[in-house]
């Protein structure tokens, strides 16, 4: 089941199964923002990524001693989430544990995702919270897919010098080496075969915002990257979007770490505490 907001400028649907945003569209003009999905290309449009980001070495991790599988990004994006509340133009859902979560990451959890409209711009915040009488760890990751062009231009708020790290394309996982993206440069033009090699995977960035910029359309978008410490940028090779991906994580590297709470960018998160991470977006409608 889908829900929607609105307000005088957008209105806004988000899917029960995932708690995946589904439309983003102008109500001045009906100009839909999001990628609508096409299974020969990508599936997605806007997964949200728990407890995990990226991909595990086999698929599997180890926590004080026992081993568990847990698919690609988790399993937060392949679970129904249920409404907790709506209002006119703000709405939240809430996933928790339950038996097959259990299995797979042995944690109590509430995962809270609460989407609002504020004039243009539309804001999604994560709230996860810690159920346990222990600490738990956990990655989280956005992963919003915008319509685009090649050619099309995403742009940082300030020059940025980075580099990306390579991905290993059979495994999933990050390699030792990586190649410059931006040397004291803002722009990143979207080309047919910018992501013949996957994601690039940045950190580091000083920037606040990054702009997807039409190369014929006024449709832009301001994304506001909630201080992540990662950003992802990918789409499949030369389809018609791109998606901006803050993560409080990463995938695993080839180097097998002995805990799960030892993997490269984890979270840990105290008895009862709860973190929070919002991006936003402001549409030029």
């Amino acid at each position: 089941m889908t829900h929607y907001i609105k307000n005088e400028f957008l209105t806004v649907g988000v899917k029960e199964y995932g708690c995946e945003l589904t439309s983003v569209k102008s109500n001045k003009d009906g100009y839909e923002f999001l990628w609508q999905g096409d299974e020969s290309v990508w599936y997605g449009q806007s997964p949200i990524l728990f407890p995990i980001v990226g991909r595990l070495i086999d698929d599997k991790y180890t926590l004080n001693g026992t081993e568990y599988t847990m698919p690609k990004h988790g399993f937060a994006r392949k679970t129904d989430w249920t409404l907790l509340e709506k209002d006119e133009d703000t709405m939240s859902f809430i996933l928790s544990e339950s038996e097959e979560t259990l299995k797979k990451y042995p944690y109590a959890f509430d995962l809270i995702v609460t989407f609002s409209l504020d004039g243009n711009s539309l804001r999604v915040n994560h709230a996860v919270v810690n159920k346990n009488e222990k600490v738990m760890y956990f990655s989280l990751g956005a992963h919003p897919g915008f319509n685009c062009k090649i050619g099309d231009t995403l742009r940082f708020d300030e020059k940025e010098t980075l580099s990306t790290e390579k991905i290993d394309l059979v495994r999933s996982l990050r390699l030792p080496q990586t190649y410059p993206v931006l040397n004291d440069e803002t722009d990143i033009t979207i080309t047919e075969h910018i992501f013949d090699e996957d994601a690039l995977i940045l950190h580091g960035i000083k920037s606040k915002h990054i702009s997807l910029i039409k190369q014929d359309d006024p449709h832009t978008v301001k994304f506001d990257m909630g201080d992540s410490p990662y950003l992802g940028i990918w789409a499949k090779p030369g389809a018609p979007y791109v998606c901006i991906e803050p993560w409080f994580g990463v995938n695993d590297s080839g180097e097998k770490k002995d805990d799960f709470s030892k993997k490269d960018a984890i979270n840990a998160l105290a008895p009862e505490d709860i973190f929070n991470f919002a991006w936003t977006a402001e549409f030029t409608l």
